[in-house]
């Protein structure tokens, strides 16, 4: 049962890392840092895109409109905390 929930665990904190690199990346292509013609950065820029927006589209729906500002990613994160949290504290001490 440990396997689980460490794979559990470790799939939500590699979400975390995309959801991270994704906000960066759309940071540094709103200000024109990166070049957006170049095929590398347009491939990792669409796999962030299409990795994150299925979980971040919802959100946006729910959100009432801040002027431009996204925090959904930072209401993912919250909630992928609160996941990996109840789940060491919550659920886990009821399986050992």
């Amino acid at each position: 049962m440990l396997a689980l929930f460490q794979t559990i665990d470790l799939a939500l904190n590699l979400y975390t890392w995309i959801l991270i690199a994704s906000a960066i990346f759309s940071w540094l292509f709103a200000f024109n840092v990166i070049n957006s013609s170049n095929q590398f950065v347009d491939a990792i820029g669409r796999f962030l895109y299409n990795v994150t927006e299925p979980v971040l589209r919802p959100i946006r729906r729910i959100m009432p409109n801040l002027g431009g500002i996204d925090i959904s990613p930072i209401i993912v994160l919250l909630l992928i905390f609160f996941l990996r949290s109840f789940m060491w504290n919550s659920l886990f001490p009821l399986f050992v």
